[in-house]
């Protein structure tokens, strides 16, 4: 996994910082050891120290409200994607086909999506799960592409049924719409520069630890907590901003639950208050 790898690979770099400045202590000249430079040191360091830890808290927000909207968009699709069944069923047996072909893609929609779940019962098509943090493969997309076919070709023989035609449209390219943000949102939006450049500061830091902490086990222990506590920072913020994959993701409940209104039976449909 790419967050556990990239919180390991910070926290070796900033205990590796820390190293490499306790190795370099002892080379500095005695000038560089008195008290004035010592506390420069400390003053600057501290200053690092904050911008950093300004840094890592607005990336964290930033991460925290990529992955609600994302998780507010899924459960728009979901609820797009009831209203769409349940204008189907209002328009009759001639959009029974379509009808079947939305569950059969609500199903998939769910198994590829979430492949760590237990998957939904029913028959329908098992497709690849989604790669590169995606939430839909090409198939999957085919697959609801051919419902909207099948509803472009809906006949209505009365001006009921002319108006959920009409309806059905407007549905249905709201969640075609929904569908690709949340491909897009799908996409990590932290910087890959921004994030290295956030880590050689880090580093920097760490060094500085090196150069002027003192040599026992408590300094040595203290330090190393504060690099497991950055590197998990640093884990939550990639783990949110790819919110499909990881530990942390987008829970699939909205869209079991529209797969289970669709496979509610017709009279048990409540009517329309």
């Amino acid at each position: 996994m790419i967050e556990i790898g990239l919180a390991l690979l910070v926290f070796v770099l900033l205990l590796g910082g820390t190293g490499l400045g306790v190795l370099l202590r002892p080379m500095l000249p005695e000038e560089h050891r008195k008290h004035e430079t010592v506390q420069l040191v400390q003053l600057v360091l501290g200053m690092l120290v904050t911008f950093a830890a300004l840094v890592l808290s607005l990336l964290t927000a930033s991460a925290k409200s990529s992955f609600d909207t994302a998780t507010n968009d899924m459960r728009a699709y979901a609820a797009d994607l009831i209203q769409l069944d349940a204008r189907l069923r209002d328009y009759g047996p001639d959009a029974e086909p379509a009808r079947l072909a939305l569950r059969r893609y609500t199903a998939s929609a769910i198994a590829s999506t979430w492949p760590q779940e237990r998957p939904p019962e029913g028959d329908y098509p098992r497709v690849a799960g989604a790669r590169d943090g995606q939430i839909e493969s090409i198939a999957l997309g085919a697959m609801l592409n051919d419902v909207g076919r099948q509803i472009d070709t809906l006949a209505p023989h009365d001006r009921y049924q002319s108006a959920l035609a009409a309806r059905l449209i407007d549905v249905f390219g709201r969640v075609r719409d929904t569908r690709w943000r949340l491909i897009e949102e799908a996409h990590g939006t932290v910087s890959r520069p921004f994030f290295a450049m956030l880590t050689l500061w880090l580093i920097l830091i760490f060094l500085s630890f090196g150069l002027i902490a003192p040599h026992n086990a408590l300094a040595m222990v203290m330090i190393a907590l504060g690099a497991v506590s950055i590197s998990s920072s640093v884990y939550v913020i990639v783990d949110l901003d790819t919110p499909f994959t990881g530990e942390i993701i987008i829970p699939s409940d909205s869209m079991r639950d529209a797969l289970a209104h669709m496979n509610q039976p017709l009279q048990a449909q409540a009517p329309p208050q």
